[in-house]
């Protein structure tokens, strides 16, 4: 069987948790051993030199930035699709209810010639022949925002690469000097990512905030403000294979993620897989049962309570052992096999169904 993988033109422009989950997604599946029944190839596919119907199945990468119009073109060819959309976890009914309104609102001003994300995306869901969630707060908020039934999405989570599990924060504090307990950071700098928010809550704490992940030009003023505060460190961006970004997350007291909203984000995943606590924003998909001793959930916007939940955690750290027990399931090995699986349902159905909007 040979599969495409796809996502939106300018995906990897910049580096995040996205291009990373595709990287070792492929990586992954074309690790797995060979058998008889299922040859398995797994490439990028390049559209501008490679036509859809030369593969047996697509995956296509985030439901949103047009890639609808991918799932579309696949469907005229029929090839089959399965699609990891990447949906925030706050769609809801009444979130759902909304956008349709505007989107007919949009729809009647301009006579149909504007079409909103969220019809695009809802368009995508349809057209899909099997729908991957990352988590359980993602299917949910697939079935109540764009009306797909519980039962037509697989859930499977993002995979963490072994490196993680055996890093040792001996590098890190010999390449940066950085000694003591410290909160940190990985993530891109932005006000969406919410490191100021971070910051301002932790000043006078006694404890030092190290960041790292890449300041785009439109965030050097963002980045700015951060560096004013005493207590900030920026390490700059780290390639995801760099042993010292593994060692970052082993020596942290605490690592946190206080943004706007995440699906399954990985550097979470990875922090964990360290042996190290986590302060995370309550706007995710993630949810790891029985983690409170090592995963707080708490609003974006509520320093204080960042604040209190990051100190609570630095007084009273939980074995190593426990935290990385807390997501040693989560390979990429198991998720690449889980995924073939959906390949091959995909493949094996009758016919494409046809959809409407």
């Amino acid at each position: 069987m040979r599969v495409g993988i796809l996502s939106y033109p300018m995906l990897f422009q910049r580096d995040g948790g996205l291009q990373i989950q595709v990287r070792e997604t492929i990586a992954a599946l074309n690790r797995l051993p060979k058998q008889a029944t299922r040859q398995l190839e797994v490439q990028l596919v390049d559209a501008n030199h490679q036509r859809l119907a030369d593969f047996d199945v697509l995956h296509v990468f985030s439901a949103s930035n047009g890639t609808y119009r991918i799932i579309e073109m696949a469907s005229e060819q029929g090839v089959p699709v399965v699609l990891s959309p990447l949906l925030s976890p706050g769609w809801g009914r009444a979130s759902a209810w909304r956008a349709r309104l505007a989107d007919r609102l949009a729809g009647r001003l301009t006579e149909w010639m504007v079409q909103t994300s969220y019809a695009q995306t809802r368009r995508a869901l349809q057209l899909a022949d099997v729908v991957i969630a990352l988590g359980e707060a993602e299917r949910d908020a697939i079935v109540q925002g764009f009306g797909m039934g519980a039962d037509a999405i697989r859930v499977l989570p993002n995979g963490i690469n072994p490196h993680f599990f055996t890093a040792n924060g001996d590098l890190f504090q010999r390449e940066t000097g950085i000694a003591g307990p410290f909160a940190l950071m990985v993530g891109s700098i932005s006000p969406y990512k919410n490191q100021l928010g971070l910051a301002q809550a932790l000043t006078g704490a006694g404890l030092p905030l190290v960041l790292i992940g890449a300041a785009p030009r439109e965030q050097q003023a963002y980045l700015q403000h951060l560096l004013d505060l005493p207590h900030v460190r920026w390490l700059g961006a780290l390639d995801h294979a760099d042993p010292l970004l593994a060692s970052a997350y082993h020596a942290a007291a605490v690592a946190a993620l206080p943004s706007q909203g995440e699906v399954f984000p990985l550097s979470v995943l990875e922090a964990l897989a360290a042996g190290t606590p986590v302060v995370m924003t309550a706007q995710s998909a993630l949810d790891l049962p029985d983690s409170a001793f090592a995963l707080r959930k708490v609003r974006w916007d509520d320093g204080a309570a960042q604040r209190q939940a990051i100190l609570e955690l630095l007084a009273l750290p939980p074995e190593r052992c426990r935290v990385q027990a807390l997501v040693e399931r989560f390979t990429w090995e198991r998720v690449a096999a889980q995924i073939v699986d959906c390949y091959y349902q995909a493949h094996s159905l009758p016919a494409r169904r046809q959809h409407a909007v």
